[in-house]
């Protein structure tokens, strides 16, 4: 189980979700590159309402733990391999609810922390099924470093949001930026399913994912929150 320290307060808080709901296409920037990803169902259209689709808890890691590259995609002979960063703000419910209000929203959330939705390319074009096994690989969800209650995070829908792959910036962005903001995402999920404490929601990423190979170090940094890093290999 992940332990992240809760800011300003001198406990550790267990990461256990029964769910992890993730948005994609929640910035225009990042929808404008959609046509260079190839990927099932990304488009240029601006959404009408959030997309969603869902991570495995089997994916959470902590920081500084390694993201690893499975060994078993070798044995479909693609001819380029490609598993790509996605700096995201993610954040945990605090009791459960269903059908919430806009006007409540905030009253639901626990607190706030880093995401880095890692997706693996080419099952995401491949697969029928859609993003499932792309998104929800082992280590495909690093987390931290620490959750920000909701009290002390200000407004979660203006925190500057950066990547950094080798210590180089690849994203760089703004909360300000989602399409949906917080409140909006809390309600349209909770009409979709019942959240319960300790659940995850993943807001989306900004322009400039990009590949991972072994050797990298990738850093999620957000404002207020800190720097969730984590190194790459492959499995062997």
């Amino acid at each position: 189980m992940i332990l992240l320290p809760v800011y300003n307060h001198n406990q550790l808080y267990p990461v256990n979700p029964t769910k992890i709901i993730a948005l994609g296409l929640n910035y225009r920037e990042h929808i404008a590159e959609s046509d260079s990803l190839r990927v099932r169902g990304f488009t240029s259209e601006i959404p009408g309402e959030p997309i969603l689709f869902p991570k495995t808890s089997n994916c959470l890691i902590g920081p500084e733990e390694p993201i690893v590259l499975p060994k078993f995609l070798k044995d479909y002979g693609f001819e380029e391999l490609r598993t790509d960063y996605e700096a995201e703000l993610a954040f945990i419910i605090k009791e459960k609810g269903k059908n919430i209000p806009l006007e409540k929203a905030k009253d639901y959330i626990l607190g706030f922390t880093c995401f880095n939705d890692v997706s693996q390319r080419n099952l995401q074009r491949m697969d029928k099924s859609g993003w499932f096994r792309a998104k929800s690989l082992d280590t495909f969800g690093p987390i931290g470093p620490q959750l920000v209650l909701t009290p002390d995070i200000g407004d979660p829908n203006n925190l500057n949001i950066e990547c950094r792959l080798n210590h180089k910036v690849v994203q760089k962005s703004n909360t300000r930026n989602m399409i949906f903001p917080i409140e909006e995402i809390l309600a349209f999920v909770s009409k979709n399913f019942t959240l319960f404490p300790g659940d995850i929601i993943v807001t989306g990423t900004p322009q400039g994912v990009g590949p991972l190979k072994s050797g990298d170090v990738v850093e999620v940094e957000i404002e207020k929150i800190g720097v969730l890093r984590n190194p790459v290999i492959e499995e062997t």
